[in-house]
């Protein structure tokens, strides 16, 4: 079991990190020099205006050609929350699914809302912060996901608005870095305990997974906040009651619909219910590919 004390965002063996890193040094080395040509411009970014910051370039290795969202068989509503923890511990479910039917998903991420603010709150039992620092406690003891609890506790997000917006901020300048942007928050309030709230964290995020921090803040004041309603209004419309909620459709107009935490075979399900020819992709089980996919790891997801 990992306890909500073991935080940390790797946990396997070391021999396979020493050659993992073995094969990616020049990689490594090339990240660094860039790190280092950073250095001034982020430790002291009153010297320099944000819109002029060079942007770290996230890498990935994409073999053969990309299948368009409209060659891709099954359309994925999944309706989410940054500080949601069944959202944090399917994770590893999720990031397989990837790996192997990607080639005939094509998500589209929506946020849920789920803590407007504290005022009369009153969602499964959870009223106050010190209630979701329980509820934690148990989800990464029964589930073996590491979670740190002690946010709620020393320094609790009034609301899951803000980071929800800043994922919408993401989102528009780009899909694919705005998902990297949200797995990069929740790493921050589930492992290392920052309140995302905070528009230090939320610059420091989009500057981490290659966005552009200041467009980001700026978004946040308007377009962002246009998005992130037309989510609510569209998750009013259909009812969604649970985080997370995915809703499966086909190019037929049949959907089906899974709630909360699921099995990793309820997934699958739901492909080959909506596609009977969707095909399991192989893949390499090192610790050089898993790492080339996912920047981060937690030990449940590597081993999953």
């Amino acid at each position: 079991m990992i306890s909500t004390e073991d935080v940390k965002l790797s946990l396997v063996p070391s021999s396979a990190f020493n050659k993992c890193n073995l094969l990616r040094a020049e990689h490594i080395t090339n990240q660094i020099h860039l790190e280092r040509n950073l250095k001034n411009e982020f430790l002291y970014p009153t010297q320099k205006a944000d819109d002029t910051l060079i942007m770290p370039v996230m890498e990935k290795q994409i073999s053969g050609r990309k299948k368009t969202t409209h060659e891709k068989s099954i359309s994925v509503l999944y309706f989410t929350d940054p500080i949601c923890s069944t959202c944090w511990i399917i994770q590893p479910q999720l990031r397989k699914l990837q790996l192997e039917y990607n080639e005939h998903l094509n998500i589209d991420y929506k946020m849920g809302g789920l803590l407007p603010s504290w005022k009369n709150y009153n969602r499964f039992g959870i009223k106050k912060p010190s209630d979701v620092a329980a509820h934690w406690e148990e989800v990464c003891s029964y589930y073996e996901m590491p979670i740190n609890k002690h946010i709620w506790l020393e320094d609790p997000l009034p609301s899951s608005y803000p980071p929800s917006i800043a994922f919408k901020a993401a989102q528009l300048q780009d899909t694919d870095k705005a998902v990297l942007f949200l797995r990069r928050i929740r790493e921050m309030v589930f492992l290392e305990k920052k309140n995302i709230i905070k528009k230090e964290f939320l610059h420091r995020a989009a500057f981490d997974v290659g966005l552009d921090p200041a467009r980001l803040l700026r978004d946040l004041e308007d377009r962002a906040k246009e998005k992130f309603k037309e989510d609510l209004i569209l998750s009013d419309q259909l009812n969604i009651q649970v985080l997370p909620t995915l809703i499966f459709s086909n190019h037929k107009g049949i959907q089906l619909a899974l709630n909360g935490f699921q099995p990793y075979e309820s997934f699958v399900n739901a492909i080959k219910q909506l596609n009977p020819d969707a095909t399991k992709s192989e893949y390499q089980k090192s610790p050089k590919y898993l790492f080339e996919e996912f920047q981060t790891m937690t030990s449940k997801e590597f081993s999953f």
